[in-house]
């Protein structure tokens, strides 16, 4: 069985650079957190991988603003607020996977309870198309990210592949190593500003 990464939480935090386009009206917009989601994948991998599970995790957002005039973004997660969704897992497995990824091995969410992403600079890169630079804080280390964003029927959207050891985390593996998870994880963000 292979567990999952605390880079989800990075990627839900990417994706949130992505409102602060200028095509967003007002000077400051909350970002709408019942209308927004993020939706991490994490890769099995090993010599017994086929024994493994891949995992699907939903990352909701706490919080976060776009400031239009200054073309900034900043949002928040909670990182207790993931949760494991492997609709082919038992729920037994779920329940495991769930402890690993939020215990001290993965996101260590006791330690680290907040998931942080702060725009450093946001450019257009065609029609509804930004490139959003910005810091990531994650599992007590703070790296710089650059992600690119869609608009598309009012929400923001992108996808992005972040690599677990860039935060200081070691992708769980067991049986030896036979069964792990990739160091690489895929985040898909979608995300939409209070009216």
């Amino acid at each position: 069985m292979t567990f999952p990464r605390p880079l989800c939480a990075l990627a839900l935090l990417t994706a949130v650079a992505m409102v602060s386009s200028p095509g967003i009206s007002g000077q400051t917009q909350k970002i709408d957190v019942k209308q927004s989601s993020f939706k991490i994948s994490v890769f099995k991998s090993g010599f017994f991988s086929a024994f493994g599970h891949n995992h699907e995790i939903q990352a909701p957002i706490s919080g976060g603003t776009v400031d239009q005039s200054k073309l900034s973004v900043a949002l928040s997660v909670r990182s207790a607020d993931l949760r494991v969704l492997d609709p082919e897992a038992s729920p037994s497995t779920r329940a495991d996977v769930q402890k690993t990824m939020l215990g001290p091995e993965v996101l260590d969410s006791g330690r680290f309870p907040q998931i942080s992403f702060q725009s450093t600079s946001i450019e257009a890169s065609g029609s509804s198309h930004w490139r959003v630079r910005g810091d990531l804080t994650l599992h007590g280390q703070t790296k710089p990210l650059t992600l690119d964003v869609t608009l598309e029927n009012g929400h923001y959207r992108g996808s992005l592949m972040l690599k677990q050891r860039d935060f200081g985390i070691a992708p769980v593996s067991v049986a030896g190593g036979t069964v792990k998870v990739k160091n690489e994880i895929k985040i898909e963000f979608d995300i939409a500003l209070e009216p």
